[in-house]
């Protein structure tokens, strides 16, 4: 009954202020600099909370055929992607509308989904969970499973109790995505002081990226390479996913999509939110730069940044070089990520 009542009550754990708290000693520390893990003050990490949501996140009996986990979409070994699939899979392989992003300091992130339509993890996670193309979770059997041996102990030792309910299962899985924190690439040490962490022509493309020339910062800004706003890069001439519109009916926003985190970008191809632009797949660095470089496509919601370049092939060189030295590898072998 506890199930089917939390089934029914909207969550809100997004209402409540964040707060910032440390993560616990087991688990990477923020990067000095970053800022404060934001965490809801109704949901704070423990190690077992955390324990139990890693479980739960690589635990394909959560779907409604036994075949799907978050970590199917959301792969470790892929950067917390779904590399190099266009659009995700779910139960029955139905196929879904977007590319799956990853999840690498996802907590962070002040909205989630590529149209911004959760606003917490918490939700994100749920959202996913009873999607029919995604989980299609039958949560009278989601919740007899986790009311079972199977997970009674990880169950208690994360709530103190063995009331399952829908709320505490998505912050656990929460709990366990915020802490997926990761700035330890090759561009983190030089800014760090090694000033050898970065070959010639890497930091020739740092230094165009951070240009009010190519303006790439103006969009991926701060330690985490997004300003988690969202813009039309002029992808098509017509949308058939329709972005941010979908979420706030608003014309302005009609094909306004997140700008997402370049953090491991070398490891989560195909690129933007369908994997593809009017031209194409867009399966590489050098099409993604490519696609800036010519100003994209036009369409009336286009950011007026995007526009024509006229970088030199040195340039674009150099500015996929860049963006490969964001890659972090050792998010793909972190015993705390990856299913034991």
């Amino acid at each position: 009954m506890q199930w089917v009542l939390a089934t029914i009550i909207v969550l809100c754990v997004g209402c409540a202020e964040q707060q910032i708290q440390p993560l616990p000693d087991i688990y990477p520390s923020v990067p000095s600099n970053f800022p404060p893990l934001p965490v809801p003050p109704d949901n704070p990490i423990t190690p077992a909370k955390a324990a139990l949501g890693k479980t739960l996140f690589f635990e394909r009996r959560l779907s409604s055929d036994g075949t799907t986990a978050c970590a199917s979409c959301h792969l470790p070994s892929r950067s917390f992607s779904d590399a190099p699939n266009q659009v995700s899979r779910g139960v029955g392989g139905a196929l879904g509308q977007r590319n799956a992003p990853t999840l690498i300091n996802v907590a962070y992130r002040t909205t989630l989904f590529w149209d911004g339509r959760a606003s917490t993890l918490e939700d994100q996670a749920k959202s996913a969970f009873m999607h029919s193309a995604e989980m299609d979770a039958d949560t009278v059997a989601v919740a007899a499973l986790l009311r079972s041996a199977d997970y009674r102990g990880q169950w208690i030792a994360a709530f103190g109790d063995t009331a399952v309910t829908m709320r505490r299962t998505m912050q656990a899985i929460a709990t366990f995505e915020r802490t997926i924190v990761s700035a330890n690439s090759r561009y983190d040490k030089f800014v760090r002081g090694d000033r050898s962490a970065l070959t010639h022509i890497e930091r020739e493309g740092m230094d165009l990226f951070f240009s009010s020339r190519s303006m790439c910062s103006s969009c991926h800004n701060g330690p985490d390479f997004t300003n988690d706003q969202f813009h039309n890069i002029g992808l098509f001439h017509h949308y058939f996913d329709r972005g941010r519109f979908n979420v706030t009916r608003e014309p302005r926003d009609e094909g306004l999509f997140k700008t997402p985190t370049l953090r491991n970008v070398a490891l989560t191809a195909p690129y933007m939110a369908t994997g593809d632009s009017q031209k194409g797949l867009m399966s590489t660095l050098e099409d993604v730069v490519e696609h800036y470089n010519e100003g994209g496509t036009a369409f009336p919601n286009k950011d007026k940044r995007v526009a024509p370049l006229n970088l030199t092939d040195r340039e674009k060189l150099a500015l996929v070089a860049f963006m490969r030295a964001l890659t972090d590898s050792s998010v793909l072998t972190n015993p705390a990520w990856i299913q034991p």
